[in-house]
């Protein structure tokens, strides 16, 4: 019989491309596989190899703005689902998540066979409920449930992050010759660098003689355009590099064909450090310890983490910062990034990958 193959990752970008070796392990055995996604994640799903189609749909139990639950609109997916004849479907959720509200909407669509990961009891919900070591890095935790489902990754995949190639060419936005990216942005304030910082770090790149490309979404382009004004008197000084904002101007797959042309990018724990990781490019990474650095750190790239992990708010899995000051960031200056930075493109020497276990 052949297996037809439905991959649930309902979250953001960052946590689709993180279940990527995963996926890429399922359309080893089943061919292209179909993935169920969420707004934020669909773009991301459409750039993983192995992927077929991306169906999207706002969870009401996982986005983080939940549209209230609705019976016709959870009953249209499953009537949606069930036409794609699927013969497996594996939902991939993070430590926190619980997947057996997905699991009943997949039953509902006649879901022939469910895995998942799950602590609590399922019930008729799974047929492979799987318990493992919820330490790993969120990339091996994916790739382990898709072994548990029946799919492990064929021996030549290296079990890295990776989106489709080729990738666009983006030279009409970053010109010729080596640059750096700044991503300001973050979807969560607990994880966010102060503006005052990026404008500092970009005016010191700047003065350092470096071109520095500003990125960002939409919602993002007043964050990068005041960084980039604040910054704009180091460019007159002799010698001075330069600074363009990309914000608003890239689709996902021109924003990672820019991140695959850097040196190496600055960026706090957001989907764009796992972007960033996927197309190889090193990483600086402002990491707020809210979430803990060895599930989420950018996965096997050169990677200088930079923040107090030990701060009060580590564990809190907060949006917002519950400590005055944000001092797990704010402690970081500028300098201190640049630094990072230059080390980490060659100018005193490259970092080591970090281990791919904790």
């Amino acid at each position: 019989m052949t297996r037809r193959c439905l991959a649930v990752r309902l979250d953001n970008m960052g946590d689709v491309l993180l279940a990527g070796p995963a996926i890429r392990a399922l359309a080893a055995h089943c061919g292209p596989v179909t993935v169920l996604a969420g707004p934020q994640g669909a773009a991301a799903a459409r750039l993983l190899p192995g992927v077929a189609d991306v169906l999207v749909w706002s969870c009401p139990w996982v986005v983080l703005e939940p549209p209230p639950v609705q019976a016709d609109d959870v009953l249209a997916l499953a009537r949606r689902l069930a036409t794609g004849r699927f013969t497996d479907a594996v939902i991939f959720t993070s430590f926190h998540q619980c997947p057996l509200p997905t699991a009943l909407l997949l039953r509902l669509a006649g879901m022939p066979r469910i895995t998942a990961r799950s602590e609590d009891y399922p019930g008729s919900l799974l047929d492979v409920r799987y318990r493992g070591d919820d330490h790993l890095p969120e990339a091996e935790r994916a790739l382990a449930l898709a072994r548990a489902a029946g799919f492990p990754p064929p021996p030549a995949d290296g079990g890295k992050l990776a989106v489709r190639a080729p990738l666009p060419d983006v030279t009409r936005l970053t010109g010729p010759g080596r640059y750096l990216v700044l991503h300001p942005g973050a979807s969560a304030p607990a994880r966010r660098w102060p503006a005052r910082r990026w404008v500092q770090a970009t005016a010191e790149l700047i003065r350092r003689g470096r071109r520095v490309m500003l990125t960002g979404g939409p919602s993002e382009q007043d964050l990068t355009a005041a960084v980039a004004g604040a910054a704009a008197a180091a460019e007159a000084l002799p010698g001075a590099g330069q600074v363009a904002d990309l914000a608003g101007r890239t689709s996902l797959a021109e924003l990672a064909a820019v991140l695959a042309g850097a040196e190496a990018v600055l960026v706090a724990n957001t989907g764009v450090a796992h972007l960033a990781a996927a197309v190889g490019t090193p990483v600086v990474s402002l990491f707020a310890p809210v979430v803990p650095a060895a599930r989420w750190a950018p996965y096997r790239v050169p990677v200088t983490l930079l923040g107090d992990q030990d701060a009060p708010c580590a564990g809190s899995r907060a949006v917002h910062c519950p400590v005055p000051g944000h001092p797990c960031l704010t402690g970081v200056s500028a300098v201190t990034a640049c630094d990072a930075l230059d080390q980490l493109a060659g100018r005193a020497g490259r970092a080591a990958p970090l281990p791919e276990r904790p």
